[in-house]
């Protein structure tokens, strides 16, 4: 089960994001709980995160992302992790089987999305999902704490 995020789910949202197996596949950088809520804010209004629920725990979350305009065929896909403790039990293939319907219920044509080049465990999720590779988005992430560039792949998923 998926369902946005509320102001009571900071603490699991940011052990995700913070956690160190998950964060270097993150957008965001190492920060005290306190630096990040007002990005945890800003996510919960912008209303475009999600949790994904498993056997009645938090297991999971991404953002999700709805265009507009000409683009409003598309939702950008972010942010999916599981939580270190639910990994290798196939929770990331069900969740992703609930984003792709979630998608179908927002009469979406088209998910996009990017992972690092070497995010092998992502890239064969996503391409078991029906995830086709686009192409590589060159230095396209920035990590600021080891200074360096990583190379992206663009994916996306669309719906016949």
């Amino acid at each position: 089960m998926i369902r946005n995020i509320t102001a009571a789910d900071f603490d699991f949202i940011y052990e995700i994001y913070m956690h160190p197996s998950v964060n270097p596949y993150l957008l965001y950088e190492y920060m005290d709980a306190a630096s990040f809520l007002p990005v945890f804010n800003d996510l919960l209004k912008k209303n475009i995160i999600y949790i994904f629920n498993a056997d009645g725990q938090e297991a999971g979350m991404f953002k999700f992302i709805h265009q507009q305009y000409r683009n409003a065929h598309i939702a950008y896909l972010g942010g999916l992790a599981i939580h270190p403790s639910f990994a290798g039990k196939g929770y990331g293939a069900t969740m992703m089987k609930e984003i792709i319907e979630l998608g179908k219920t927002l009469h979406i044509k088209r998910i996009e999305l990017s992972t690092a080049t070497f995010n092998d465990k992502a890239i064969k999720l996503y391409e078991k999902n029906g995830f086709i590779k686009e192409g590589v988005l060159r230095k396209y992430t920035h990590l600021e704490s080891e200074d360096r560039f990583i190379d992206e792949i663009m994916m996306s998923y669309l719906y016949e």
